[in-house]
C-alpha cells in the first residue's frame, strides 16, 4: 500500500515563464513507486492522474541550470540538453549550443510568431 505522502500533493509547481500551476507530489530524480527510473535532473513530478498504474508519473518541470527559474517542460518555456534550460537563457547563450539546438530554437520561435499572428487576425 502506498504511503499517503506519495499520493498527497507536497506543494504547487508554478512555471515562472508561462504561469502553469499544478500540484506536485515529489521533487527529485527517483520518483516514488518506480524501481528502475532515475531522472537526469531534479524534477517536479506528479502521479499520472489519467492512469490507475501507480508507477506512472508526469514530469512537470525543473529549475533552469543557468538562472535557476522554475520552468515547465513545455516547448515554449524550456528545453533539455544534458541539463534544463529556460528558453530566455537559451536565446541569450545560443552560440554555446550545437547547431541542432539552434535550429530547434529558431523553429520554435518561427512557430510562436505564426501562432500569434493567427490569434491576432482572429480578434
Amino acid at each position: 500500500m502506498a504511503s499517503s505522502s506519495e499520493q498527497e500533493p507536497r506543494g504547487m509547481f508554478e512555471c515562472q515563464l508561462c504561469g502553469l500551476t499544478v500540484p506536485y507530489s515529489y521533487v527529485g530524480q527517483k520518483p516514488p513507486n518506480t524501481r528502475t527510473v532515475v531522472l537526469l535532473e531534479e524534477c517536479y513530478v506528479l502521479k499520472d492522474p489519467f492512469s490507475s498504474d501507480k508507477d506512472k508519473f508526469l514530469i512537470l518541470g525543473s529549475q533552469c541550470s543557468l538562472c535557476s527559474k522554475l520552468v515547465c517542460v513545455g516547448p515554449e518555456c524550456s528545453l533539455f540538453y544534458s541539463k534544463r534550460f529556460c528558453l530566455p537563457c537559451v536565446r541569450e547563450n545560443l552560440s554555446a549550443f550545437p547547431q541542432e539546438i539552434r535550429q530547434d530554437v529558431e523553429k520554435r520561435h518561427a512557430l510562436s510568431k505564426t501562432g500569434s499572428r493567427k490569434l491576432a487576425s482572429r480578434t
